[in-house]
């Protein structure tokens, strides 16, 4: 949480990864299938920043790169990921300290990836253009996990 005196104007939540994504394979040098201990270790290094709320009286004032970069260095584990649908547009996860790592890039013949017949006409059409960027944030100094 971010605080101005007793007044709450932000909060991180952070939640567990998901179990497999190309670009952290990739990134982290992963191969093969995710099993429950995989898992597990992967969960005990790993967090996602799954979001970030900033009051939208302090928006634009410098104040949540700064915020997230910290939020961030005080979580126990070496690694944290983010995803940002805004990553191509506006590098505010990198003022922040994350490194870009790539795009989410949809394929043609993945209409809808794992979703695929599962979403509403809606929200397909709403996110065909959504091309993600995955972001880490190498936290290892901060959690002493070296």
């Amino acid at each position: 949480m971010l605080w101005h005196g007793r007044e709450p104007i932000g909060i991180c939540v952070f939640a567990t990864p998901a179990a497999a994504l190309t670009l952290r394979s990739r990134f982290f040098g992963l191969h093969g299938p995710r099993g429950r201990l995989t898992l597990g270790a992967l969960n005990r290094q790993l967090w996602l920043l799954s979001r970030v709320v900033l009051h939208p009286t302090y928006r634009g004032a410098g104040l949540a790169a700064a915020f997230v970069r910290r939020a961030c260095q005080t979580c126990p584990v070496p690694w944290i990921e983010t995803l940002s649908a805004m990553g191509q547009v506006n590098p505010f996860f990198e003022r922040a300290g994350f490194k870009k790592v790539g795009i989410i890039r949809k394929s043609a013949d993945k209409k809808g990836g794992a979703y695929a017949g599962k979403l509403s006409a809606e929200s397909q059409a709403k996110s065909r253009h959504s091309e993600p960027v995955y972001y880490v944030f190498d936290n290892r100094s901060a959690s002493g996990k070296n």
